[in-house]
């Protein structure tokens, strides 16, 4: 197998020997041969993992890290697996070796557990782009995230936004956020999370909405202090990894430098569509603390 991606800037080559399955969701990224891929990702399927050597740097219930001296390895499992599925181990700059079990090859089709043998948020940090945890909508052109912790709502206000305004959505749990002619831009990512939505869309961001559960609907913009740390606990970020978190800092405050961001306490009625809908079509000159209400 020979295949060549492209995740936002990223154009990489994965090869294996074998055909291996690959989720729909990935193979939505598939680009030419004919690309010119900047990364080269080689698969192995063994019976057992080569143990990294290095300093552990991480060390999570579904990973750990490894620094080498030609970048970073990983072994990688799963939240409440017993064992690791496969391993990561960066040989230069351009190439990579990933071993997977062999008792593992039919959970390639989840997008999860095969996009996480990549490292991709290790790529993305590299080319300034970042990985937000949001679900994305595309409405008149622009794209509306709609972000918070797991179980407070994204997949249901996007829903509200699809059923009352016609909206499209592009991916229903991930954006990847990078700048384009100098305007921040969302694009699609290959994991969807519970909602299954995957598609691909690269539009330039209307406003981030960070969402909080309420009896009423209520919208203010926030401060860029409060936007930078809702946004910051959102945002894929290899905290082991210095530089790269003050890279990610630093494009997050590009980001709500130009990049409006509300806080949106709300219900799952058309009301909180358009309390919305009131500050961002049009935006208006709302400055941080200023506030829509509707009941």
């Amino acid at each position: 197998m020979d295949k060549v991606f492209q995740i936002g800037t990223f154009c990489f080559r994965l090869t294996c020997i074998q055909e291996i399955p690959i989720p729909a969701n990935f193979l939505l990224f598939e680009v030419s041969q004919d690309a010119k891929p900047e990364f080269t990702y080689h698969l192995d399927i063994k019976g057992y993992l080569p143990s990294p050597e290095g300093r552990i740097l991480a060390r999570r219930p579904d990973l750990t890290v490894f620094e080498t001296a030609d970048g970073e390895a990983r072994l990688i499992g799963s939240l409440g697996g017993t064992a690791y599925y496969a391993s990561y181990r960066e040989l230069s700059e351009q190439r990579a070796e990933i071993t997977l079990s062999v008792h593992e090859i039919g959970d390639l089709l989840f997008d999860t557990v095969f996009t996480s043998l990549f490292a991709l948020e290790r790529q993305m940090i590299r080319r300034n782009s970042l990985i937000l945890h949001c679900a994305y909508e595309k409405y008149q052109g622009e794209a509306i995230l709609f972000s918070a912790p797991s179980e407070t709502g994204k997949s249901t206000q996007a829903d509200l936004w699809k059923r009352y305004r016609g909206s499209n959505t592009i991916n229903g749990d991930r954006a990847l956020l990078r700048k384009t002619e100098n305007r921040w831009t969302a694009c699609g990512w290959p994991v969807c999370g519970s909602s299954e939505i995957c598609n691909l869309g690269d539009t330039p961001i209307r406003a981030i909405v960070m969402l909080r559960q309420g009896k009423e609907n209520h919208v203010e913009r926030l401060s860029p202090f409060q936007a930078f740390t809702l946004l910051y606990a959102q945002i894929t970020i290899n905290q082991w990894n210095r530089d790269f978190v003050q890279k990610a800092m630093s494009e997050i405050e590009d980001l709500i430098s130009q990049i409006p961001v509300w806080q949106l306490t709300c219900d799952i009625s058309e009301d909180a569509v358009k309390c919305l809908e009131t500050v961002l079509f049009p935006v208006t000159d709302f400055k941080a603390g200023d506030a829509i209400h509707e009941t």
